[in-house]
């Protein structure tokens, strides 16, 4: 199976796509919006494909076999170019430099595909420069851009782009995917799934982790050895020792995003559980939740929860990791 059949969960976004394919009425622009890791880049490259495939005249699926296809697939095609941040911006030289790029022709491709990601981390003047090229777009050109809201992004990029927005990936279609691709025990697999919270490529880089790790296991010591589960003991542990867990979790790179979600889901269950306990995450750790939610009130988790995000924050914008993890364990404890 090639193409968007492989893309799962996003009927809305493949039929517009299709349709547009189908008739050869191609805005210049669209923007793809929806939480990391629910296909919006495959969903971009496998346009791209169809654009330029050359087993037919203009295709709805590419075939993944022909020239066009196979260069696309291997990131060799000179006509297909992708934008990411740089650190944590996309800035006004990488813009300027794609705009050099746009005033020659396509090389070879029937239609020039750019691929913005993150575009919501566009510095100001990264976001005034790309807002020329949509105002006066290129011939035989197409952008693409991908962001997790559009409210991040200028309304004046946003009006001159469809806006495509794409779901979270079903719990049950990630466990599924988990079990059956990956090999994954039904257990870890639906607790990785439920802290994944829609996202496949987070449930993804959880389960191959070069330190492949066992999710159940992982939450219930985190959740457990830094008191997330009895809230109000937290602030009693000394500091030195709320120090060291942040150097234990500093070390494991790979997957610190992801032990951050679990504090978030953990955090959230909490708040959850005092209005819809059936709604929850860590289903099977239900009688934790209900205890840990019983002694701590809605202000002081949304609190722990705007500390979580703030880490997260810190992380992407490439701050000290061991120092923001640090200040994480403070604000947890005594925030």
């Amino acid at each position: 199976m090639f193409g968007f059949k492989l893309i799962i969960n996003q009927e809305h976004p493949k039929r517009i796509l299709t349709a547009c394919l189908k008739t050869g009425r191609i805005p210049n622009a669209f923007l793809f919006t929806g939480k990391r890791g629910v296909g919006k880049r495959i969903t971009a490259m496998t346009f791209a494909m169809a654009c330029n495939c050359m087993g037919k005249e203009l295709n709805t699926e590419p075939c993944g076999s022909c020239k066009s296809c196979l260069k696309i697939k291997s990131g060799n095609h000179p006509d297909i170019i992708t934008v990411s941040p740089s650190g944590p911006y996309i800035k006004i030289a990488q813009i300027r430099s794609l705009c050099h790029i746009l005033a020659m022709k396509p090389y070879e491709a029937r239609l020039r595909v750019v691929i913005i990601s993150d575009a919501q981390t566009m510095n100001p003047s990264a976001g005034n420069a790309l807002l020329k090229v949509l105002e006066e777009p290129p011939a035989r050109t197409i952008l693409i851009l991908t962001a997790t809201q559009s409210s991040d992004l200028l309304a004046t990029i946003v009006s001159r782009c469809q806006h495509i927005r794409f779901n979270p990936i079903s719990t049950d279609n990630i466990v599924k995917m988990l079990i059956d691709k990956e090999g994954v025990d039904v257990e870890e697999a639906v607790v990785v799934a439920n802290i994944a919270d829609g996202s496949l490529s987070r449930a993804l880089s959880m389960v191959k982790s070069s330190h492949r790790t066992n999710w159940p296991d992982q939450r219930r010591w985190l959740i457990t050895a830094i008191g997330l589960d009895l809230p109000e003991s937290m602030s009693m542990q000394p500091i030195g020792l709320l120090l060291a867990y942040a150097e234990r979790l500093s070390k494991n790179k790979s997957i610190i995003s992801d032990f951050l979600e679990v504090m978030l889901s953990w955090l959230r269950d909490l708040v959850i559980y005092k209005y819809s306990p059936e709604k929850i995450i860590n289903r099977d750790l239900i009688d934790k939740v209900q205890c840990a939610s019983q002694q701590i009130d809605i202000k002081s988790l949304f609190s722990k929860i705007e500390a979580v995000q703030a880490a997260q924050r810190n992380i992407e914008a490439k701050a000290n990791l061991k120092l923001t993890l640090e200040l994480l364990m403070m604000r947890l404890a005594f925030g």
